[in-house]
C-alpha cells in the first residue's frame, strides 16, 4: 500500500501556481525548532534541520508499524521567518533574522506519538537540537501564497508580487512569512528550485 503523500493530497497548500492566490489553511500540527541568524553560515540551522528530519522519520516508522494504511511520506521542510526590526528582514540582514523550522505531522501523530518518535530518534544519535524541539499546532487561516521558482536569494520580486496581490484584495499581512521548501538544494539546480511562499492575512 503506497504511503500517503500530503503534497498530493493537499495540493492547494503545497502546489500553488506561480501567480498569487488566496487559500484557507486549516490548523496543522508540526515538529518545530526555533533559531536565529543566517541560515547559510550558522550551524544552528543545519542542526535543526537534521533533528527535525530524524524525529519525523522515526515517527513515520512508528505510525507505519502500527497501521500501514496510515503510513505517510514525510512532508517537506518549512520555515517561518521574521526579525525584531522588520527593516532587517526586508533588507536581507540575515544575521538579524529569526526563524522557526518545521515539518508537518499528519494524523494520527499526536503528542504521545511525537514523544515516542523523539525518544527513538535520540537513541540512534545524539541530536542536541532535538532538545529544543516541540510538537505544536499552527493555525494560519486565510493566507495568500505563490510558488517561487529559482534560488532562495532571488525571492524578493516574488514576495513583492505576493504583497501587491494582498493589497489588491484589500487585505493586510498578519503573522510570519512562511516558506515551504519543495526542492532539495543538494540535488536541484538553483534555477529549478520550487518554494511555496505564504503570508497569513488579517
Amino acid at each position: 500500500m503506497p504511503a500517503r503523500d500530503l503534497k498530493k493530497l493537499m495540493k492547494d497548500l503545497y502546489a500553488p501556481p506561480t501567480e498569487p492566490v488566496l487559500v484557507e489553511v486549516p490548523p496543522l500540527n508540526y515538529l518545530m525548532i526555533d533559531g536565529a541568524g543566517d541560515p547559510e553560515t550558522g550551524q544552528d540551522f543545519a542542526a535543526a534541520t537534521e533533528a527535525l528530519y530524524a524525529v519525523a522519520y522515526a515517527t513515520k516508522f512508528l505510525v507505519k508499524g502500527r497501521d500501514e494504511a496510515l503510513d505517510f511520506v514525510v512532508p517537506p521542510l518549512e520555515g517561518l521567518w521574521w526579525a525584531e526590526d522588520t527593516a532587517a528582514f526586508s533588507l536581507g540582514e540575515r544575521d538579524a533574522w529569526l526563524w522557526t523550522l518545521m515539518i508537518m505531522m499528519p494524523e494520527p501523530v499526536d503528542q504521545a506519538l511525537y514523544l515516542e518518535g523523539h525518544r527513538a530518534a535520540c537513541r540512534k544519535k545524539c541530536l542536541l537540537a532535538a532538545e529544543e524541539m516541540r510538537f505544536e499546532a499552527l493555525e494560519e487561516g486565510l493566507s495568500a501564497q505563490i510558488t517561487h521558482i529559482g534560488p532562495y536569494a532571488e525571492e524578493a520580486p516574488t514576495i513583492a508580487r505576493l504583497h501587491e496581490f494582498i493589497g489588491e484584495q484589500g487585505r493586510t499581512p498578519g503573522g510570519k512569512h512562511h516558506e515551504i521548501y519543495l526542492s532539495d538544494p543538494r540535488r536541484s539546480a538553483p534555477e529549478k528550485m520550487r518554494t511555496v511562499l505564504r503570508q497569513p492575512l488579517v
